[in-house]
């Protein structure tokens, strides 16, 4: 596959599907080889300690929660956090652990509503700011009989 032909699936699969995502490069379209990994820039040391953490964060040694509920909490946070390549990996491991569409779904309206709720948090914060309530606000039919 060239580097257009992988530009042009990469740009057709973005999370949003609307194709406008600009494709990242990675080292299969420039070397024919693998693409990246999000620590590719890390020195050594670090990516052995981020490695060793994430790695530590599955274990099951002593886990109250199993690894298809963390995946799923893994889910909601990579939404949160708008993490796309961070979605479709933990998308594939709750799938692999045995998550259900149902509970995908479930976990996908759980991030809308607290994404919802964060909206409606920061502007009540903007209102307070400006000393503003709806009613304060002029309305389109202000004036209107």
């Amino acid at each position: 596959m060239n580097m257009n032909e992988q530009g042009d699936r990469q740009s057709a699969d973005s999370p949003s599907g609307d194709g406008d995502t600009e494709p990242l490069p990675t080292q299969e379209t420039r070397e024919g080889k693998a693409p990246p990994r999000s620590y590719a820039l890390m020195d050594p040391k670090s990516k052995r300690i981020y490695l060793e953490f994430y790695k530590d964060t599955y274990k099951p040694d002593g886990a109250v929660l199993s690894r298809k509920l963390k995946e799923l909490i893994a889910i909601g946070a990579s939404m949160a956090l708008n993490c796309p390549n961070c979605l479709d990996g933990h998308i594939k491991k709750a799938l692999k652990d045995g998550a259900t569409r149902e509970e995908i779904s479930e976990v996908i309206q759980v991030a809308l509503g607290v994404a919802a709720a964060a909206v409606v948090d920061r502007s009540d914060m903007a209102g307070y700011r400006l000393g503003l309530n709806y009613e304060d606000l002029p309305s389109a039919f202000d004036g209107e009989a």
